[in-house]
């Protein structure tokens, strides 16, 4: 359902933005789809985390149909549980929408302080991963601002939460700072390593590092737990993005982080940058806090999964209203992953009120 009618393509309409002028229309690029793609398409959630060729091809056709920007990807959240050396469950059944942790590869403050981190060629899911670049790589369409997105960017804190298991690493921030900061050291350096293989394999043309942090959100830990153990680790490996030659990065920043806002704006996101976010904050206050990045963001998936079709373009057309006042550039997206198992309705509902609404 693509509208036809601008002059621009989506691919065009993103590196406008990146480029700091305005589009003709605002972009639709929702954040993690893939799980909805697979659906779509017909095929088996987990299709979307373990057969590379499936996934790409679901990606692609989803968002053709739909009119969204394209732009592959192949990540979880719960990244670093199984690739430091625990276990996963591949999603199965309606309920599950993503690999879930089974064993973490620590569970006690020694498991911690004797983890070495194994070869990232052979780590969990970056081969499949490799895989899917390498066939993403291959080809840039007109609706393609991006054929790689690499995982790793902004998401120490999670990845470090990923391999103890969230609950354990609060505790430990309380109860044993240093083996807290050992365990963000270690994401550090697995997310270092990460980056170096894949800007040997696909350079940085054409490539955004991405990631996420539910886990540093306020509702698990405080300001002030974010200032001291989240800020100063995700602001190490962005800087190292950065110096390696990525113009932007991709922050989804993912659950109530309003008291998180003042040290995220801290954090270098590149020139400029795309800040996602959940729909627990704002736009403008999101816009206030990054005001030389574009800002993607943020009806809440919850209305796509179990809104009526009209109460879906209600909630799109107003977070467009708001979105084309920001100055430093607006693109739409849910807050979230988009719902896999939302009506085919309610999608097509929200593009068509980017389509209605988002002419400049």
């Amino acid at each position: 359902m693509p509208d036809g009618k601008g002059a621009m393509t989506e691919r065009e309409r993103v590196l406008a933005l990146l480029d700091r002028k305005k589009p003709d229309r605002v972009p639709i690029w929702p954040f993690a789809y893939q799980g909805f793609a697979t659906v779509y398409t017909g095929t088996p959630i987990s299709d979307a985390y373990n057969k590379p060729r499936v996934a790409y091809e679901a990606q692609k056709k989803t968002c053709h149909d739909f009119g969204w920007v394209f732009t592959p990807m192949l990540g979880y959240a719960a990244y670093g549980g199984w690739e430091l050396g625990g276990e996963i469950k591949w999603p199965s059944g309606e309920f599950a929408q993503a690999p879930t942790v089974l064993k973490h590869p620590v569970e006690t403050p020694d498991d911690v302080m004797s983890l070495k981190v194994p070869d990232v060629k052979t780590a969990g899911i970056v081969p499949i991963m490799k895989e899917f670049y390498d066939i993403s790589s291959k080809e840039l369409l007109d609706n393609e601002p991006f054929n790689v997105m690499q995982f790793g960017a902004n998401g120490s804190f999670t990845i470090a939460g990923n391999i103890s298991g969230p609950d354990r690493l609060c505790k430990w921030i309380i109860k044993k700072p240093d083996v807290a900061h050992r365990l963000l050291q270690l994401a550090n350096e697995h997310i270092s390593k990460l980056a170096a293989y894949w800007k040997e394999l696909y350079g940085v043309e054409n490539v955004i590092p991405l990631g996420g942090e539910p886990t540093s959100a306020n509702q698990l830990i405080s300001p002030n737990m974010f200032k001291e153990f989240a800020m100063p680790y995700i602001t190490e490996i962005n800087k190292m993005f950065i110096d390696m030659g990525y113009r932007h990065l991709y922050a989804h920043i993912c659950g109530e982080h309003n008291a998180n806002m003042e040290y995220w704006a801290q954090i270098p996101m590149g020139d400029p940058g795309i800040i996602s976010i959940a729909q627990e904050v704002e736009l403008f206050d999101a816009a206030r806090y990054f005001p030389n990045d574009v800002i993607l963001g943020n009806v809440n998936p919850a209305i796509i999964q179990t809104g009526t079709p009209e109460e879906v373009y209600a909630a799109v057309k107003k977070n467009v209203e708001d979105g084309k006042k920001i100055e430093g550039g607006y693109i739409f997206s849910p807050g979230c992953e988009m719902p896999p198992m939302a009506p085919v309705e309610n999608i097509k509902a929200m593009s068509q009120a980017v389509f209605d609404h988002g002419w400049y």
